[in-house]
């Protein structure tokens, strides 16, 4: 499995953070959910982070069975649509946005014993 991320730098303007995670949720998490083949939609929140690190205002995560998919899913009519919803919370927050693809490691966190 693949997930494509995007990092959401910068800050939502004072006192309308209610209302761009209301849009988040209203507009974007249907358009995000609509995406070519993805299997699953996470957005995260940040409600604390480490010193010095950038100010990151939320994290979107997209599950996709592979790379492929990825890369049809953002050659789809469907992005377009997930574009046009981004374009009308752009004027909430000031910063920016970057992708990031991660590859999920099939790891036995329990040390190979019962």
């Amino acid at each position: 499995m693949y997930t494509r991320s995007a990092i959401f730098e910068g800050r939502i303007l004072r006192g309308r953070e209610e209302e761009f995670y209301r849009a988040v949720e209203d507009r974007l998490m249907p358009a995000w959910r609509q995406m070519l083949h993805a299997l699953d939609v996470r957005v995260y929140r940040p409600v604390r982070q480490d010193e010095n690190t950038p100010e990151v205002f939320m994290v979107q995560e997209i599950d996709y069975p592979s790379l492929n998919a990825i890369d049809e899913a953002l050659a789809s009519p469907r992005r377009e649509a997930a574009a046009v919803a981004h374009q009308s919370i752009m004027h909430l927050y000031e910063g920016r946005h970057y992708h990031f693809v991660y590859q999920k490691l099939n790891t036995d966190v329990s040390g190979g014993q019962s």
